[in-house]
C-alpha cells in the first residue's frame, strides 16, 4: 500500500541532498562526508546486530568508499604537510579495519572506527570558517 510513497520520498531526499551539496562550501562538504560515514557505520552495526549480512556488507562498503574516495581523496598532502600525511595513514588504517570488521563480523572494530571518525569530525566542526570569523586576532584584548 505504501510502497509507491517510498519512490517520491527517495526522490525528494536525493534532490535535497543534491541541492545541499551544490550549495555547500568545501568545509561543509567534508562535514557531510563525515555525516555519511557515521550513518553508514550505524547502519552496519544495526545490520550486524540483526544478522543481515548483505546489508552489513553494503553499509561497510559505503563507509569505506566515503573514507577512501571522499575524506582521503580530499587531502592535500603538499599543502597539509605532516598533518595531512597522518590523516592519510589514519584513513587507510580505518579502511583496513572496516574490511576486518566485515570479514569477522566484529562490532568492536566498527565502534573503534566510529570513535576515530568522531574525533576527527569534532575537530573539523571546531575549525568551521564561521567560528573563526568571530574570533579575536591573537594578541587582541
Amino acid at each position: 500500500m505504501f510502497s509507491s510513497m517510498s519512490k517520491p520520498t527517495a526522490a525528494y531526499e536525493r534532490v535535497s541532498l543534491d541541492t545541499s551539496i551544490e550549495s555547500a562550501d568545501p568545509h561543509r562538504l567534508i562535514l557531510m562526508l563525515f555525516d555519511g560515514a557515521a550513518a553508514a557505520l550505524n547502519a552496519a552495526k544495526f545490520s550486524m546486530q540483526n544478522n543481515d549480512i548483505p546489508a552489513k556488507g553494503a553499509a561497510i562498503s559505503k563507509a569505506i568508499d566515503i573514507i577512501d574516495n571522499g575524506l582521503h581523496a580530499s587531502l592535500d598532502v603538499e599543502a597539509g604537510g605532516e598533518l595531512a600525511e597522518r590523516l592519510a595513514a589514519l584513513y587507510e588504517y580505518m579502511a583496513s579495519r572496516l574490511i576486518w570488521a566485515n570479514l569477522k563480523n566484529d562490532k568492536a572494530v566498527l565502534e573503534e572506527v566510529q570513535g576515530l571518525l568522531g574525533e576527527i569530525h569534532d575537530a573539523w566542526r571546531q575549525i568551521a570558517p564561521d567560528k573563526q570569523q568571530g574570533a579575536a586576532p591573537p594578541g587582541a584584548s
